[in-house]
């Protein structure tokens, strides 16, 4: 039927709005292989376009309102131990490396994959060592301090392909919207399992929480929008821990 087939299915599948039951936005949802953040992302959107179309008069009800949330698990920790990351920086070199300092980068800063790979060289200052990002995750900007690590990554990549648009490149010149064409190749040839690239954010928590970094300034260089959601980490710094409730030990001695 070619376009008029499209026309017709697409016109057969149009509902008016305040006939919509929540059982079938909850079974529409269900029908996806969608992590259930990402249906609780969905069913939000539903919520805000029925709480706007309510406000102009043009719906009854708020259907999504009685849709349950998705239970999330947000206590995932996968991280990088030092050995692992040894080897996958050994694939990397070996077998996609222009793509080294992108995973340097990643380390070093704890950027979330939508800021890293939007990130353009106006935001990037080599002489203030800094990185600023506008209008994060978390609906607020925020500035990271770049250590050598990063600054040479960083500069490794302006020589290699000066220009003022976005730093992540592919070998053609072209932008990067993400890490998957090199970094799944490289994780399976590692044999890791069950590492994604925002385990790399994870990694570079999880090393500051361990060497001693407060937890509100870890907030504040990965731009967590609460603490809740750094706390998560804490249990990675025992030694730290106890070291701070043996300050209350009236027995120890001090110098």
């Amino acid at each position: 039927m070619g376009r008029r087939g499209d026309a017709i299915r697409l016109y057969q599948l149009r509902r008016i709005a305040d006939e919509i039951k929540p059982s079938e936005i909850d079974a529409w949802l269900s029908a996806h292989a969608w992590s259930p953040a990402t249906k609780n992302r969905y069913k939000n959107v539903f919520g805000k376009t029925y709480k706007i179309a309510l406000a102009d008069g043009k719906v009854s009800s708020n259907p999504a309102r009685l849709v349950e949330q998705r239970p999330e698990n947000n206590s995932r920790i996968r991280f990088l131990t030092d050995e692992e990351e040894k080897e996958l920086r050994a694939v990397i070199l070996r077998r996609c490396p222009s793509h080294i300092e992108e995973f340097d980068i990643a380390l070093h800063t704890g950027m979330r994959k939508s800021e890293q790979y939007t990130l353009e060289w106006p935001q990037v200052s080599f002489r203030r060592k800094r990185i600023r990002l506008e209008g994060t995750k978390n609906g607020s900007s925020r500035e990271i301090p770049m250590n050598r690590t990063r600054l040479l990554a960083f500069d490794a990549l302006n020589k290699r392909r000066p220009h003022d648009g976005r730093i992540c490149q592919s070998k053609f010149g072209r932008d990067l919207n993400d890490s998957r064409t090199w970094f799944e190749l490289a994780v399976e040839e590692a044999g890791m399992r069950n590492l994604r690239w925002h385990d790399l954010r994870h990694t570079f928590i999880s090393r500051l929480v361990m060497k001693g970094v407060d937890l509100r300034t870890v907030q504040e260089l990965v731009g967590h929008k609460t603490i809740s959601m750094t706390v998560r980490y804490a249990h990675l710094a025992p030694k730290h821990n106890q070291a701070a409730i043996e300050k209350l030990d009236p027995t120890a001695v001090d110098h």
